[in-house]
């Protein structure tokens, strides 16, 4: 019989992460997480998302062995403000028994019902910045930092529980080759003029910040009108300011103003800490950090974690400058491939941004959806 016991201690929240590490010790393709990073995302006294979200974390039991998880979360921007009466659910895992995914979503209705709502999706977590989506396709590519992982039953398991599929995620990659800049050298000097635009390098983290907010402003525009887009909040750019552009190479961000200096469009690539990861085994120390930062500058995969630009600059060809910029960073550090992380099937725009790299869809993603009640 399978017990559901809510996480409240240490101890319990130590197992909620702690799970997937058992559950995927033989996958080649899972990236586990820092674990001490992970545990002080889910504290609210560290992770300012919790101004706005509420979370409740579930452990799944057999007796005495953990055998799923799960964590129920109601983001009360979307649901107040939005109007979207949705409970979501994310950190989903289980082992292949039917009856542990079924008692884990079961407490999520209940909580669900429990609030007024209408509906439950997910897997997704707290905000857009956060992973999202159970893997349909793609079950043989290793993962990334800021993705999940999952086997190919999650998917079966959810839609014999009577969830549908509700957005599409796809990841797609292309040759860094296919950036060359004589594919479009000559639309990118046209732009620069047209439009008065220039790109902005960094060689030091410290260039960056001053910047950063208006960054994440450019990103609130750049997605508004996606349909699953709660915006971040003023908390949010700290933390993730403090958390994250820190940790990335300077010069693998980049952006683009106009002659007022107003941010029209940015991307933030990340070397791939997939394999550095799998190393570490959820440790920083003592060789978990060592790995990371060799990772840091010897990487010859780059990853496109984020892309925004001004709707009115859309469809205008500014991605030209953007890689013209990057090729140069990719030749020095030797980057062959570039990877996209889960962009929605439904953003044409963003796509459209992509077509002349000839990039190739390898792995696909959905959340599911139930109604409550």
């Amino acid at each position: 019989m399978i017990r559901i016991e809510e996480a409240h201690s240490k101890r319990d929240m130590k197992s909620f992460v702690r799970f997937p590490f058992t559950l995927y010790k033989d996958s080649p393709y899972w990236v586990p997480p820092i674990i001490r990073e992970e545990l002080a995302s889910f504290d609210p006294k560290v992770n300012p998302v919790f101004r706005q979200a509420e979370a409740r974390f579930f452990l799944a039991y057999s007796g005495s062995e953990v055998v799923g998880r799960v964590a129920a979360i109601i983001n009360r921007t979307e649901v107040e403000q939005q109007g979207l009466k949705k409970m979501r659910f994310g950190w989903f895992d289980f082992k292949d028994d039917p009856e542990i995914s079924r008692a884990l979503l079961d407490k999520v209705a209940e909580i669900g019902n429990d609030n007024g709502l209408e509906y439950m999706e997910g897997p997704m977590g707290f905000s857009n910045l956060d992973k999202v989506g159970v893997l349909t396709e793609g079950f043989d590519h290793i993962g990334t930092m800021v993705t999940w992982y999952n086997y190919p039953y999650y998917a079966t398991h959810l839609e014999n529980l009577g969830f549908t599929r509700e957005k599409e995620y796809l990841e797609s990659k292309f040759p860094a080759a296919n950036a060359d800049p004589r594919l479009f050298t000559r639309i990118e000097a046209t732009i620069r003029q047209r439009y008065g635009l220039r790109a902005l390098n960094f060689t030091k983290t410290s260039e960056i910040m001053p910047w950063a907010d208006k960054m994440f402003d450019l990103f609130n525009a750049s997605y508004a009108r996606l349909s699953s887009f709660v915006p971040i909040s003023e908390e949010q750019k700290a933390y993730f300011k403090k958390k994250y552009i820190g940790f990335i190479n300077p010069e693998y961000i980049k952006f683009v103003v106009d002659e007022d200096d107003r941010i029209i469009a940015f991307a933030i690539v990340m070397p791939s800490f997939s394999k550095a990861l799998q190393k570490a085994r959820g440790k920083l120390f003592p060789f978990g950090f060592r790995h990371l930062l060799h990772a840091r500058k010897h990487n010859k995969d780059a990853i496109f974690y984020l892309i925004g630009i001004e709707p009115e600059f859309q469809n205008k060809g500014i991605t030209s400058i953007i890689f013209n910029e990057y090729y140069k960073v990719f030749q020095e550090k030797g980057v062959t491939m570039c990877y996209r992380t889960p962009e929605l099937a439904e953003n044409k725009a963003i796509q459209q941004m992509w077509k002349h790299f000839s990039p190739v869809v390898y792995k696909r993603r959905c959340t599911y959806r139930k109604q409550l009640g």
